[in-house]
């Protein structure tokens, strides 16, 4: 018997399909990427302890340092991160970074809590709701846009707010608000109706987590003859704004593109397919000689995470690179520029559902019909 460990017989693979032919079953292609399944628990506990080390180090270093310069500089070290902790945890939330379930629960709870994520709540939310429903309208609520009429329907300054949210600047302020305040921190019944003791729990982790953190930084700013709101404020404030502007970003560019569709019906967004048609591809040019990808634990291969799950985050990249092979024309693949990003920001404004396309906020249409992956 074939498990994602171990694999008794080679897989086949078939010949590049035709961009217009139709889209094999998921299990199909799930079957192709069943080489880089294999989970590495020593691999993944290196990793863990390596970026708590980076992010304890940085945060030390904004007490030690004297230049209040150099000590924000290490504040948004720490903030970047906190960023590549939650992606540990987003693995381990997955069940596909450790070969051991229980370790990934403890593994993922752990390095949360920098990003002061409920575990729990994560993982219904993220696991359940969003890969789910990946781009269905009602169901998965990250950057779910809205439609002319419902933008008009609402209050002035809900307008405004969703003016600012679809600027291209405020995807930390989004993701701060609309995610974790409304639907990981506490969340009100109307927001999850799901009511579970262990919800609460993670919710008090994190907050114990955050006292913690805050004392911390205020017993050593007293004991260094420093200001208390000083070094709060860059070892704790920068980093978590930083973080939640990094996710922020990370989620919008992943799953808001021209060629990106959303349905209003679920029949129609079962037809297409959306494990395949409803992410993108980002990829980064080497800044300075770095890996961005790598330095993001290749989070950016999102389609191959979006078909498999269980893909840990070690096994991305080839997979990705095995999707574009195999599915040509179907997968988003987009060349990162901040040209690109923000004349996305712009023509990404509202959906106009029964087109499937993009509008702006007068409901002009600026994309036209997207239609990957059906």
């Amino acid at each position: 018997m074939r498990t994602r460990e171990t694999f008794l017989e080679p897989i086949l693979l078939p010949t590049p399909l035709p961009a217009d032919g139709p889209l094999p079953h998921r299990k199909l292609i799930r079957s192709w990427l069943l080489p880089f399944s294999r989970r590495r628990t020593a691999y993944a506990l290196l990793l863990v302890a390596q970026d708590l080390l980076l992010f304890a180090s940085a945060i030390v270093a904004t007490v030690w340092i004297q230049s209040v310069q150099i000590k924000i500089l290490f504040g948004l070290a720490g903030g970047f991160l906190i960023g590549r902790l939650f992606i540990l945890g987003h693995d381990a939330c997955h069940q596909s970074f450790t070969e051991h379930r229980k370790l990934n629960a403890w593994i993922g709870r752990v390095v949360f809590l920098p990003s002061l994520t409920p575990y729990s709540l994560w993982e219904t939310g993220h696991n359940v709701v969003h890969h789910g429903y990946t781009g269905l309208k009602g169901f998965d609520f990250v950057w779910q846009p809205l439609s002319f009429k419902e933008y008009q329907a609402l209050p002035a300054w809900r307008r405004v707010l969703e003016r600012v949210y679809r600027s291209g600047w405020a995807p930390g302020l989004y993701y701060l608000v609309e995610v974790w305040w409304l639907r990981m921190y506490f969340p009100r019944r109307e927001r999850l109706p799901a009511r579970r003791s262990i919800f609460r729990w993670d919710c008090l982790l994190v907050s114990a987590a955050a006292l913690v953190w805050i004392t911390a930084l205020a017993v050593a700013a007293r004991s260094t003859g420093q200001s208390v709101l000083l070094l709060v404020g860059v070892g704790f404030i920068v980093p978590f704004m930083f973080w939640n502007a990094m996710i922020g970003f990370v989620v919008y560019v992943h799953h808001t593109h021209t060629d990106v569709a959303w349905h209003a019906e679920k029949a129609a967004w079962s037809r297409a397919q959306p494990f395949v048609s409803t992410t993108v591809h980002l990829k980064f040019r080497r800044w300075f000689g770095l890996d961005i990808g790598a330095l993001l634990h290749h989070i950016t291969e999102h389609t191959a995470h979006h078909v498999d799950m269980g893909i840990p985050l070690y096994g991305l990249r080839p997979a990705q690179a095995l999707l574009e092979r195999l599915l040509p024309g179907r997968i988003v693949v987009q060349d990162f520029s901040w040209r690109w990003y923000f004349d996305t920001a712009r023509r990404t404004k509202l959906y106009d559902f029964r087109a499937q396309r993009w509008t702006d906020f007068r409901g002009r249409p600026t994309s036209g019909p997207a239609n990957r992956g059906s």
